[in-house]
């Protein structure tokens, strides 16, 4: 593996060694120790079909924040993240087997974390993720290709997971029947969101669709967001999926995969640090719909992603990275203590929203 990727790197005239870096499901991460510093990717095209799509929303959206950032005095090589082209000027690179990879510089004297450990610190990747909505909110979001077509199409998800259960390749799911039930239990909120936009009481808006608190870099010093990273599922859709999932992973009182359920609960402390600095950034641009399906993007957010977790459980985890077993599984049922504890908190939730 480090021969294949030192010719990678190769592609990017750097010749120094790599190590992994990072905490993601899905790509593979190196930290390349060059001076500048880099980070080499090695795309996951099982699940970004055509990464020449991924990588021109990347390119189009980068490059459109980094005039902003400009233009506002800002300093782009932090505050977005730049590619580094390959030796023919591409923004990413094919090797002989069709494996894609890209490079980003390094961004200095910022880090992610995994978990908030401060509802200051939650708020401060509320506004990070508010000011990338705020600065893409002129961007057309109809150019943008959909790299991960119905990606929060919570209907198209419920589907999905009926096939998925319904097929049972794996044998499992006489296992998780209570699991199962849980999300065939709520069917009915699933289409909410989808249907707002269906009338245009939502609008489509151009959203980073994984806005989990790792993938905002935060300040060493000032602890304040300096740039929000992983963009390959930016695509068109709705301002509340990047708020609902920012909180159904950050107000939890534990980890994605903890195994012991007592430690699960929806934080409604954190829900209001970032929902206060979420709406303080974008609240302006908000329609009377998004916001009083604010506080309901949580719960679906949550409940989508744990019917993903489950789904991808009982097709034989070929989408998420899991390292034990049973992974997927774990990350479910953290997913579904959270929403059964929103639904009991809903009220307070909306007052907060209200509130702001």
């Amino acid at each position: 593996m480090k021969s294949d990727l030192n010719h990678v790197l190769r592609q990017f005239n750097i010749g120094v060694d790599t190590n992994p870096y990072g905490s993601g499901h899905i790509n593979a991460t190196y930290l390349v120790d060059c001076a500048p510093q880099t980070i080499l990717q090695k795309i996951n095209t099982s699940i970004f079909k055509d990464p020449s799509d991924v990588m021109d929303n990347i390119a189009a959206v980068t490059e459109h924040l980094r005039k902003k950032i400009i233009a506002a005095g800002g300093d782009p090589m932090r505050e977005t993240l730049t590619l580094v082209p390959t030796v023919d000027g591409k923004p990413f690179y094919v090797d002989p087997d069709g494996n894609a990879y890209r490079m980003y510089y390094f961004i200095q004297g910022a880090r992610t974390y995994d978990q908030a450990e401060s509802p200051e610190m939650f708020a401060a990747s509320a506004h990070a993720f508010g000011k990338f909505q705020r600065m893409l909110s002129d961007f057309p979001a109809h150019v943008l290709h959909e790299v991960i077509p119905n990606f929060h199409n919570t209907s198209d998800r419920l589907r999905q997971f009926r096939e998925a259960v319904e097929k049972d390749v794996m044998g499992r799911a006489a296992s998780v029947q209570p699991e199962i039930e849980f999300v065939l239990s709520r069917a009915d909120v699933v289409s909410r969101i989808t249907d707002a936009i269906a009338d245009g009481s939502v609008p489509l808006r151009v959203t980073h669709n994984d806005t989990k608190l790792n993938n905002v870099m935060l300040d060493d010093v000032t602890h304040e967001g300096v740039c929000v990273i992983d963009l390959d599922t930016v695509m068109p859709g709705s301002m509340l999926y990047d708020f609902g999932d920012s909180l159904r992973f950050g107000a939890s009182t534990g980890a994605e995969d903890e195994t012991d359920l007592s430690k699960i609960e929806f934080d409604l402390t954190y829900f209001e640090a970032f929902t206060k600095a979420f709406i303080e950034e974008v609240g302006a641009d908000m329609t009377a719909r998004e916001r009083e399906l604010l506080a309901f993007s949580a719960l679906l957010m949550t409940l989508e992603c744990g019917m993903r977790f489950l789904g991808d459980y009982l097709n034989g985890d070929t989408y998420f990275r899991i390292h034990r077993e049973h992974h997927n599984l774990d990350r479910c049922r953290t997913q579904f203590k959270l929403v059964a504890d929103m639904e009991k908190k809903m009220d307070q939730m909306n007052a907060i929203v209200a509130k702001y």
